[in-house]
C-alpha cells in the first residue's frame, strides 16, 4: 500500500485548501516574491538533479526521443483537456484553473523525491522520504493555490496515480532496477524539473508535459545498454 504517497495527496489537499480560503489575505507583492524565489529553488534542484547523470548518451537520447514523442502525440494538449474537463465538472469559472493544475502537477510529480521516495515506499518500506516531500508539497500548494486557485487542489490525482504506481510497480519489477537506472532517472527528472523553473519565473514557455516520455525512454534505454 503506497502510504507516503497516501500522505502526500492529503498534505497537498490541506495545503491548496488553505491556499484558496486564505489567498485575499496574502497581498500580491508577496505572491510575487514567493514564486520568484520557487522558481530559483526549482532551477538550483533542477540543475543539481541533472548532474547525477551517469551515461550521458542516454541521457541526450532519452530527453531528445521523449520530446519527439511527447510533441507528435500533443500529450500537453490531453493534459490540459483533462484540466479542463475537471474544471467544467466542479464548475470553476477560474481561468487559470487548467494552468494551476498543470504547473503543481508537474512539480510535484517530477523531481528525485517523486522517484527515489516512492521507489523506497515499495521496495523497503520506508515511507520517510516521501513524508517529508509531503510537508515540502503541502506549503508549495498553499502557495500556489493563493494565486492559482482550485485547479492545484486536483494535483492530487496525478501524484496518486504516478507516485503510488512507482511504489506498485518496484516491487513487480525489484529485480530490474538499480542504482544505475534511478540515477539516469533522477537526472531527466533534473532537466524537466530545471524547465519548469525557466515557465515559472517566464523566461521562456517551455513544453515540459511533453518531454515527460522522457521518463520512459530513459527506463528502455538504460535497461537496453545496462
Amino acid at each position: 500500500m503506497p502510504i507516503g504517497t497516501i500522505a502526500n495527496s492529503l498534505t497537498i489537499i490541506i495545503g491548496s485548501s488553505l491556499g484558496i480560503i486564505f489567498h485575499r489575505e496574502f497581498p500580491q507583492k508577496i505572491k510575487a516574491i514567493i514564486f520568484e524565489g520557487i522558481g530559483l529553488l526549482i532551477i538550483v534542484i533542477g540543475i543539481q538533479m541533472a548532474l547525477k547523470v551517469e551515461d550521458l548518451l542516454v541521457f541526450i537520447f532519452s530527453i531528445l526521443i521523449g520530446g519527439i514523442i511527447g510533441e507528435a502525440i500533443d500529450l500537453e494538449k490531453h493534459f490540459e483537456d483533462f484540466g479542463n474537463f475537471l474544471k467544467s465538472k466542479i464548475g470553476s469559472e477560474n481561468k487559470r484553473f487548467t494552468h494551476g493544475f498543470l504547473t503543481s502537477s508537474l512539480l510535484f510529480c517530477v523531481g528525485s523525491m517523486a522517484i527515489v521516495g516512492s521507489l523506497n515506499d515499495g521496495l523497503r518500506q520506508d515511507h520517510s522520504l516521501l513524508f517529508t516531500k509531503s510537508i515540502l508539497d503541502g506549503f508549495t500548494s498553499l502557495a500556489l493555490a493563493s494565486t492559482y486557485g482550485i485547479g492545484v487542489l486536483f494535483s492530487f490525482i496525478p501524484i496518486l496515480l504516478y507516485q503510488g504506481g512507482i511504489t506498485i510497480l518496484s516491487v513487480q519489477l525489484q529485480g530490474l532496477l538499480s542504482n544505475l537506472l534511478v540515477a539516469q532517472l533522477t537526472a531527466v527528472g533534473g532537466v524537466l524539473i530545471l524547465g519548469l523553473g525557466i515557465n515559472l519565473l517566464e523566461i521562456k514557455k517551455i513544453k515540459i508535459t511533453n518531454l515527460l516520455p522522457s521518463l520512459i525512454v530513459v527506463i528502455v534505454l538504460s535497461l537496453i545498454f545496462k
